[in-house]
């Protein structure tokens, strides 16, 4: 059964791992990986990565990807966004923070982001305007 919009806005704003996929090389399938996201219903989705990634490069290509997500417990449900890319820019503190502490305990969010900081170096923020939506409960079933 489909989720109403609130539903899935609300689905997708909770904290996931999400699974992002962008077409990397038209003759192959997607590629697709786990992402950290951040998501407020009918807003942008964004996404942090270093600035020399694979899907950095990809995303700039394609000019669009998009990321699923999914539960088990306590019914299978999954929302599922694709769309076009808004832009890509420069992370700052204040956005490595906000992610961290959307998938970390409190304590932990200063010694990632220092980790981050002197060991995975620069970032970027890549956002998308959610255009095409999939979604559905299965425990309705």
């Amino acid at each position: 059964m489909a989720l109403s919009v609130e539903e899935r806005e609300r689905f997708l704003a909770e904290p996931r791992v999400g699974a992002l996929s962008v077409v990397e090389d038209p003759a192959r399938a997607p590629l697709t990986i786990p992402v950290w996201y951040q998501y407020i219903p009918k807003g942008e989705l964004w996404v942090r990565t270093g600035p020399d990634s694979r899907k950095v490069r990809a995303i700039e290509a394609a000019g669009r990807f998009s990321l699923m997500v999914q539960r088990t417990e306590p019914t299978v449900r999954y929302v599922s966004v694709e769309g076009p890319v808004t832009g890509i820019g420069p992370d700052d503190e204040d956005s490595a923070r906000e992610m961290a502490a959307r998938y970390l305990p409190e304590e932990k969010v200063d010694g990632f982001v220092e980790y981050e900081r002197t060991h995975l170096g620069e970032h970027v923020i890549i956002r998308m305007r959610p255009e095409h939506w999939l979604s559905a409960d299965l425990g309705a079933l």
